[in-house]
Formats: structure tokens, sequence, C-alpha cells
């Protein structure tokens, strides 16, 4: 009898150690540009176009295509399993320091990328180790945390499919960009 009690008592605090006490509003949205076509011209070709009342993004004048330091790679790779930097990449980053420090209004993304071996979890926290090593080393040089963001894509975005050596090699990296 105690046995089943405790038992109970156990999935009773499971259940409601599992719960996450956030209540979820029911607000309705509605959309505001939403119009309704009964029968005639629906599909892809239409030929109708609407506004949609969302700005375009210049793509040339951010993310990847953001300046940098002119001839300097944007790639730290890693060795397998590993986010230490190796020495041959510490002028790429002193280099990438330089060029931050010199604009105030400059940020870096630092993006951490792994090979496609291990679970996603695994990746993601590999990934975000790296990304994290490279923010370290340009703040021992002086730049601004401000001016930077590290963040893990894990396995989600390799730079070369395949499941050769070179391809994983390629994979374990580390991206800087300019926003």
């Amino acid at each position: 009898m105690i046995k089943r009690f405790t038992l109970a008592l156990t999935v009773v605090a499971l259940v409601a150690g599992c719960s996450s006490g956030v209540k979820l509003d029911d607000v309705p949205v509605e959309d505001k540009n939403a119009t309704s076509t009964m029968g005639g011209n629906t599909g892809a070709n239409s030929g109708n176009t609407a506004q949609s009342g969302v700005a375009g993004v210049d793509l040339g004048q951010s993310g990847r295509d953001a300046a940098g330091p002119v001839g300097v790679s944007r790639i730290v790779y890693f060795d397998y399993d590993s986010y230490v930097i190796k020495p041959e990449f510490q002028s790429l980053i002193e280099a990438h320091s330089r060029f931050i420090k010199a604009g105030t209004n400059r940020k870096l993304m630092i993006e951490g990328h792994t090979d496609d071996r291990g679970g996603r979890e695994y990746n993601l926290a590999l990934g975000q180790k790296r990304a994290e090593a490279v923010r370290r080393s340009l703040a021992l040089l002086g730049v601004q945390d401000s001016q930077m963001e590290a963040v893990s894509f894990g396995k989600e975005k390799p730079a070369v499919q395949g499941n050769s050596e070179d391809a994983r090699a390629q994979n374990r990296r580390a991206e800087l960009s300019y926003r």
C-alpha cells in the first residue's frame, strides 16, 4: 500500500514538474492586409501583385558582403572535437581586431560550425564554444563586447557537403561576418 502511494506521489510530482507554468494567451491574430478572393484567378499564375508593406533589404550593404579587412580570411578552422584556436589563425584574429577597433560602429557576428558527426545538441554546444573562443580572443585584443556576437549553427549549415575528412575539416569552423 505504501509503495503504491509512493509511486503515485512520484508520478504526480513528475507531471507537476514537467508543466511550464506559462499561460498562453489566446489572442486572435488579425491580418489587416488579408483579402478574400472567391473563385476566379487564385494561385501562382493569377497575375495580381499586392503590396505587402515589407521594406526591401539591400543585401549588398549587410551580412557577409559588409566590408572587412582587405585580403584577410574570415574563417578560423578547428581540429576535430576541439575549440582551441590554432596558432596559425592568430594573425587573422589580430587583423580583425585592428579592423573592428578602427571603427566604433562596426559589429561582428561570429558563427560557430561543426562537422556532421555527433548529436544536434552536442554540435550546437561545440559550435558555440568555437564562436566564444574567437570572441574571447578578440576581447583580449581590446575589442568591445558590444561590437561582437557569438552564435552557433552546429552542423546545420555545412560549408561543404560530404562525409570525407576534407569536407568535414572545412565544416569545423568559425565564420566572421560584419554587420
